[in-house]
């Protein structure tokens, strides 16, 4: 599995130049064409954060035997250099500088180009909490805690629970194990949907997607506290869910544990008896006197707590643990 990513934030990089590093940590050496075309970003930031990056011993220039092109190699055991001010002053000297966005989430800095910093773990929070509520499609988490605190774990609970009843496909990837369900302590209760979670050794940082539009990823990755950079340009969204997939894939998935547990609440096995019989999502609600969405909302349920991607795989999955006998011919519809 890959090491986390270090954080160049602490050294006195900018987020640019931290970016930038990130991208060739991960993805490998490249040139400054490359770069700018996969990050979105112009010539002249490219240029910049390259020369941060080259004055702080975290990149250099490298020309190929036989080729034109100058590519750029990661180094990862960055030198630390003696403090040239102390942490206090110069929070308190940003604190006097930085503008503040006019947003709804206040503490925000706009860094251009679809960059900015959320300096507080409290504006990161409030941030998602905005982009949970407006997720139409997918929201993908990577989580590298060996364990959660309640502050983070509590609101996470209810963000997981809201999205999930929306119906927008969840995914964590994480290093905990998925039983006993590490977010029971924190609210999370058997009725709860679920994400879809995988199990990996390590991860390389701590991640969200929203919708692949947007990605948000803490600055400092041993100090939450120093906040979150939200990014929205595309290239580098794309870059960093391609990073989850590939990790997503190495993971183990906790299917078979979960199906040995699951257990159905009454509704949840009558719904299930009678779409194994042949009925429909509305003939099911009628029986059932719910709404069409009240079905669709538990049949997504189901398959995000067996890992699965759609209703075949969910009807294999619940028919190999016995959850539901194959219907008699006579009765189906």
């Amino acid at each position: 599995m890959t090491a986390p990513v270090p954080s160049l934030i602490g050294l006195g990089a900018s987020p640019t130049a931290d970016l930038v590093y990130r991208r060739l940590v991960t993805f490998g050496r490249a040139t400054a064409g490359e770069l700018l075309h996969e990050l979105g970003m112009s010539r002249r930031r490219v240029t910049e954060a390259l020369d941060e990056l080259a004055s702080l011993g975290a990149a250099a220039p490298r020309r190929a035997a036989g080729q034109g092109a100058v590519v750029w190699v990661p180094r990862r055991d960055v030198p630390v250099p003696p403090p040239r001010t102390p942490p206090a002053d110069r929070d308190r000297h940003l604190a006097a500088v930085l503008s503040v966005v006019p947003d709804v989430v206040p503490h925000a800095t706009e860094l251009g180009d679809g960059l900015r910093h959320l300096r507080t773990r409290a504006a990161t929070r409030a941030r998602l909490a905005e982009l949970v509520a407006v997720a139409g499609q997918e929201h993908l988490a990577m989580n590298p805690e060996p364990s959660f605190d309640a502050e983070a774990a509590r609101p996470a609970v209810a963000m997981d629970r809201t999205l999930l009843l929306r119906g927008v496909r969840m995914r964590v990837l994480g290093v905990q194990a998925a039983s006993p369900d590490p977010m029971s302590r924190y609210g999370r209760t058997t009725d709860d949907p679920r994400p879809a979670y995988r199990e990996a050794e390590s991860v390389p940082m701590k991640l969200f997607v929203v919708d692949r539009k947007v990605a948000l990823f803490p600055v400092a990755p041993g100090d939450v506290e120093r906040g979150y950079l939200e990014v929205t340009q595309t290239p580098v969204v794309a870059a960093l869910h391609a990073l989850f997939e590939r990790h997503w894939d190495g993971g183990r998935s906790a299917q078979e544990q979960n199906m040995i547990r699951i257990a159905l609440e009454p509704r949840e096995l009558a719904l299930v008896e009678l779409l194994a019989k042949g009925h429909t999502d509305s003939s099911a609600a009628r029986e059932l006197r719910v709404s069409t969405r009240t079905v669709s909302s538990i049949v997504r349920s189901l398959m995000d707590r067996c890992g699965v991607d759609n209703r075949f795989q969910l009807g294999l999955a619940l028919g190999v643990r016995h959850v539901v006998a194959p219907p008699d011919p006579g009765e189906t519809r």
